[in-house]
């Protein structure tokens, strides 16, 4: 019996598709044997980074127990101009770069009164202190005076004249500011400043201030301020006894 063969079908075999090569880019490298000198000079790619440490505090310590500032805060501090030891210091309290209305400064006026030359009158409305001279002129200042509730006028006489005076709030000062200091010696530093002239025998005086920016203004507590060079200058020109008229 003849057996007749079935033509072959010829079994396709799956075709993997081509495979592709992406070629990497040659890496870079330096011919420096590795280690400390290829971390040196190598790839600087590759070298780690470090955040840079915080900046130390190189102020002084903080001071614990400290008295109570002199001012309130908020409240300009004085500032000062050391012109060295071999002048007075208290021309280092006033700053001769700070602004101020030139009307406030000394200088020669005309100036009618009935007041006898040698009298001091102030005039607190314009923040004006005469010291009358003959034939109808006096030497002006500018100061400072009460701020309100502090304002008063009187005649009074200089009882006694201080250079660079202690200064020991009264009572009633410090039961408004109680952070003030209970005395404080002279210096460049004491409100009272470089010179004082005492009003007979009240609270009141006229003094220099560490201060200089509140001539022409009224923010003492009634005695009255002038810059340091001022009260210098009107120190030398007044003695004990003088009359003081205050308007």
């Amino acid at each position: 019996m003849a057996v007749i063969a079935a033509p072959a079908v010829a079994q396709q075999m799956p075709v993997s598709p081509p495979m592709v090569v992406v070629a990497q880019p040659p890496r870079m490298q330096n011919e420096l044997g590795g280690g400390f000198i290829q971390f040196l000079f190598g790839n600087n790619a590759e070298r780690p980074t470090y955040a840079a440490p915080p900046p130390q505090y190189a102020g002084p310590p903080p001071q614990y127990g400290a008295p109570p500032p002199l001012y309130p805060q908020g409240q300009p501090q004085p500032l000062y101009v050391n012109t060295g030891p071999q002048t007075d210091p208290a021309l280092e309290i006033d700053r001769p770069d700070l602004p101020m209305d030139p009307q406030f400064l000394p200088q020669e006026v005309h100036y009618q009164t009935s007041e006898p030359p040698g009298t001091i009158v102030i005039d607190t409305p314009r923040h004006f202190l005469y010291l009358v001279e003959a034939d109808g002129m006096a030497r002006r200042y500018g100061v400072g005076d009460g701020r309100p509730g502090f304002t008063w006028s009187g005649v009074h006489h200089i009882s006694a004249k201080k250079e660079w005076p202690s200064w020991t709030p009264p009572e009633e000062m410090l039961q408004r500011q109680p952070y003030l200091p209970r005395y404080m010696a002279g210096g460049p530093d004491n409100p009272l400043g470089a010179r004082a002239l005492y009003l007979g025998s009240t609270l009141y005086r006229i003094h220099g201030s560490n201060e200089p920016w509140t001539i022409g203004h009224s923010m003492s507590s009634g005695c009255i301020r002038m810059r340091n060079v001022d009260i210098i200058d009107l120190y030398k020109r007044v003695g004990v006894g003088t009359k003081v008229v205050v308007m």
